[in-house]
């Protein structure tokens, strides 16, 4: 029998390849018994159980990097990251940071029950993942994985429209997702799906398409070219009304861009009005505060655009 290691922790290390995050049946392997390792486990000791059967040969604090490794080891072979972890790992960054439970996807055939801080669902359609240092779900796979599990429409309008903006998946790819995929919890990505596929880019410009239905104004258009006669680009607002020549931009000075961003979204609105466009402009959280009093300007701006002739600008969609 393997002789054991309980005084010189870094042997252990090495007996096990360098790794930090191992399997407790590993450490049996090596000949250190269940019962010193849950000694070393204990508060204050040298180790520290991250979930059922796994251990960090380490005490401090686990990164979240630990927590996805952890869960890696504990669903077993072929498990593989989705949700936010993968979505993370992607190159995903303007959706909130992953916190909770690590979702893993493992097959149908196997037994495993989540423990807390790991989120394991079994499926008949495990993702083969790209090579790389983690075996990830398809951003579209992610996307939806996440989705499925939120109730909070803001957060499945973020990371919905970053995924598709970065180009990492199209609206096609995702409704493709979502006719294969389960069709628990999928509601909310179909309603978000459907504002982009209308144009809408952000949180804000979907509260802004909100307001647009209740007004009762023609249907407009988002995120269109604006050309001038010679066919040159003027701007691309956020929402138009192509009809009366109206654009409405959401100012995007509360999201914290850059004063670059900002002032490039002034150079925007001065070059459609010297077009002739009448240019309406809100905050995004005045869409939410004061709901009657942006649709009520909207309408007043729509009817006041409608009054001049309409300015030779030609809209493309975006």
């Amino acid at each position: 029998m393997p002789r054991r290691r309980d005084d010189r922790p870094g042997d252990v290390r090495a007996a096990l390849g360098g790794r930090v995050i191992v399997r407790v049946a590993d450490l049996e392997a090596i000949g250190i018994d269940r019962h010193l390792t849950a000694y070393r486990c204990r508060p204050g000791g040298p180790w520290r159980r991250l979930l059922p059967g796994v251990v960090k040969l380490e005490n401090g604090p686990p990164t979240r990097d630990d927590h996805r490794l952890a869960a890696l080891i504990y669903a077993g072979e072929r498990a593989v990251l989705s949700g936010l972890d993968a979505l993370y790992l992607h190159g995903m960054s303007r959706m909130r940071s992953p916190s909770g439970p690590v979702h893993v996807l493992i097959p149908a055939d196997r037994r495993r029950v989540g423990a807390g801080r790991v989120l394991v669902e079994r499926t008949e359609r495990l993702p083969i993942p790209a090579p790389g240092r983690w075996p990830l779900a398809s951003v579209a796979r992610a996307a939806l994985d996440f989705a499925r599990r939120s109730s909070d429409r803001d957060e499945v309008r973020a990371t919905i429209t970053e995924v598709v903006q970065r180009g990492r998946c199209s609206p096609a790819d995702l409704c493709a997702e979502l006719e294969v995929g389960s069709s628990r919890g999928s509601a909310l990505s179909r309603a978000v799906l459907r504002e982009i596929a209308d144009g809408v880019r952000s949180v804000a410009e979907a509260d802004a398409r909100t307001l647009v239905i209740r007004s009762g104004l023609p249907q407009p258009m988002y995120n269109p070219r604006l050309l001038d006669e010679h066919g040159r680009l003027i701007a691309i607002p956020d929402v138009w009304f192509d009809e009366v020549a109206l654009a409405w931009e959401i100012d995007s000075h509360e999201y914290h861009l850059s004063p670059e961003d900002y002032d490039r979204t002034l150079d925007r609105r001065s070059a459609m009005m010297a077009e002739g466009v009448v240019v309406m402009h809100s905050q995004p959280s005045k869409l939410r505060r004061r709901r009657n009093e942006v649709v009520d300007e909207l309408r007043r701006n729509h009817a006041q655009a409608a009054l001049r002739p309409r300015p030779n600008v030609v809209a493309v969609p975006g």
